[in-house]
């Protein structure tokens, strides 16, 4: 038996299939992963995302010990609520997770990746090494994501005249905290809408709320086809320890400025990024009736290989889409090896749907 978010018996109730995740025993679907998807993109949806880690860093030395600590630069957090996405790198450069810190009042909050908690929280503590800084894990927290264009305007709707008008007046990648609730205007689907990280034991009425308002429960199956969608990485299968951000279409999280910032991985990323010999993460997009898998091989006529990292079925779309890593001179056009058939497919930017709509070409 895993790990059970606040929110185990509701999803049971509402007839979720259960898997294994990170250690966790978190839904799939509740009926049919597809319907999810297009409610999330059509109105709106929500996921329980408790498992994730939410870690508070404080002291006299927060702010310089996560200048060392995160590729980005928590600098740039220039108000109070304020938050950035960054990765955690070893000192060899490879992405240990991905992130993001918010600014508070007292000093900064870091949402982590389930699956890398224990690694990350001891990364972390290594790292203190007499710094004036405590990091205090916010266990008692759970989590709730409401995406879709109809996210706010529901969530507003189940939750007192306060926290209603917190939501109106929130940026996006801003997050503040409204008594012992955090609200957050981010998400992980390509779509507007919320975060919200409350108490475990207020967050199944929260739940109930939502769901007479009309806001349908989504699973992890959900979760991974929008964000595919969106252009966003899975740690674990599109990044690694052994993942430069360099070649995961994260060098816009790098800070190199100031050139004196020290931050742990830099050195790695600065060879790299002098030797230019890292490949390049790429979209593609398959028109035929076959549907593109983590691990198949895309061919590059007269440049090389390289291999998908996550694919599938896009409901949006229509299509088969993937992320993958290839060589750097890749063009426009590559073919996928599919069971022993080379398949043409069309290489773009990374990302494919926001707000609902293609965003490329």
């Amino acid at each position: 038996m895993g790990k059970r978010t606040p929110l185990y018996d509701r999803h049971l109730a509402a007839g979720a299939r259960m898997v294994d995740f990170g250690g966790w025993d978190m839904p799939l679907h509740y009926g049919s992963q597809i319907e999810e998807h297009h409610q999330v993109r059509r109105d709106a949806g929500m996921f329980d995302v408790s498992h994730m880690a939410v870690v508070d860093i404080t002291g006299l030395d927060a702010k310089p010990w996560l200048q060392r600590l995160l590729a980005n630069d928590v600098a740039r957090l220039g108000e109070i609520g304020r938050a950035l996405y960054s990765a955690m790198l070893n000192i060899d450069g490879g992405i240990l997770d991905d992130l993001i810190v918010y600014r508070t009042e007292d000093g900064y909050r870091l949402v982590l990746n389930a699956g890398t908690r224990d690694k990350d929280l001891a990364w972390m503590q290594q790292q203190v090494d007499g710094a004036a800084v405590t990091l205090t894990e916010r266990t008692e927290l759970a989590m709730l994501a409401v995406q879709g264009p109809r996210a706010r305007e529901l969530c507003a709707s189940v939750l007192s005249e306060s926290r209603a008008a917190l939501i109106s007046i929130l940026k996006p990648f801003e997050g503040q905290p409204e008594g012992t609730w955090f609200i957050a205007r981010t998400g992980y689907t390509g779509e507007d809408g919320l975060e919200i990280m409350l108490p475990a034991d207020e967050v199944a009425e929260l739940w109930q709320a939502l769901l007479d308002a009309g806001c349908q429960p989504c699973g992890l199956g959900a979760r991974d086809t929008l964000r595919l969608e969106a252009g966003l990485n899975l740690y674990g299968a599109d990044i690694d320890e052994q993942t430069s951000p360099l070649a995961a279409n994260m060098g816009w999280t790098i800070a190199w400025e100031p050139v004196d910032r020290d931050f742990i991985g830099r050195q790695a990323l600065e060879a790299q990024r002098q030797a230019g010999d890292q490949p390049k993460q790429v979209g593609l997009v398959l028109n035929e009736r076959a549907v593109l898998r983590a691990h198949q091989t895309v061919i590059v006529d007269g440049v090389g290989e390289g291999e998908i990292t996550s694919g599938s079925f896009s409901p949006t779309l229509g299509c088969s889409i993937a992320l993958a890593r290839v060589p750097a001179a890749t063009g426009s056009t590559a073919r996928v090896d599919i069971r022993g058939r080379q398949l043409d497919v069309r290489v773009i930017r990374p990302g494919f749907v926001r707000n609902g709509k293609p965003i490329f070409e």
